[in-house]
């Protein structure tokens, strides 16, 4: 949930910094079925029940779904923005397939965001000695904020990424027109 402010930021930027949200059209995305059938599998897999059913298959499922997305991320790379998005999803990947397909959180973070663990399979887990535990979520969106969420130093800079992708493609000249003056 994270991104989804980042998106807000993005936007809220690139407006304020004389940007339109029409040059947001024909930015040339490649692979957008791969992205979002990789984020729509975890959006799916992260539901209650999906990830009771799914089991311990729940690990690797997360595990390509988020390579699915990365490889999406490489393949835009040219985008302005893109590479610290690149950045933040290879360490989300590497925390993740260093702890058997979790990312570790801790009871604090959790708490700080008014989440109780689950019994189910989360994206986010409490790991008694996580692996490269700098990079998982043990940063916290606090409770009081709509969407409130663990996060890592990845998502974070996923957010950044995003921000910048948006902002900077909402200022980019469209092709064909001039500018006044």
């Amino acid at each position: 949930m994270f991104v989804l402010y980042a998106l807000a930021a993005g936007v809220v930027i690139g407006l304020l910094t004389g940007g339109r949200l029409d040059r947001l059209d024909g930015l040339g995305l490649r692979w957008v079925p791969l992205a979002l059938i990789g984020l729509g599998i975890q959006l799916v897999l992260f539901i209650g029940p999906v990830g009771d059913a799914v089991g311990t298959l729940g690990s690797a499922i997360y595990v390509v779904s988020t390579g699915a997305v990365l490889v999406f991320v490489l393949r835009n790379i040219r985008l302005t923005g893109l590479p610290i998005v690149a950045l933040g999803a290879a360490l989300n990947l590497a925390a993740i397939m260093a702890n058997g397909g979790v990312m570790p959180t801790t009871e604090a973070a959790l708490t700080a965001a008014g989440l109780d663990p689950t019994d189910g399979f989360s994206n986010s887990a409490i790991v008694a000695a996580p692996v490269l535990a700098p990079l998982t979520d043990v940063l916290a969106l606090p409770s009081w904020l709509p969407l409130a969420n663990v996060f890592s130093i990845g998502d974070l800079l996923i957010g950044v990424g995003v921000a910048v992708a948006i902002a900077a493609a909402m200022r980019r000249p469209v092709p064909g027109r001039t500018s006044p003056g």
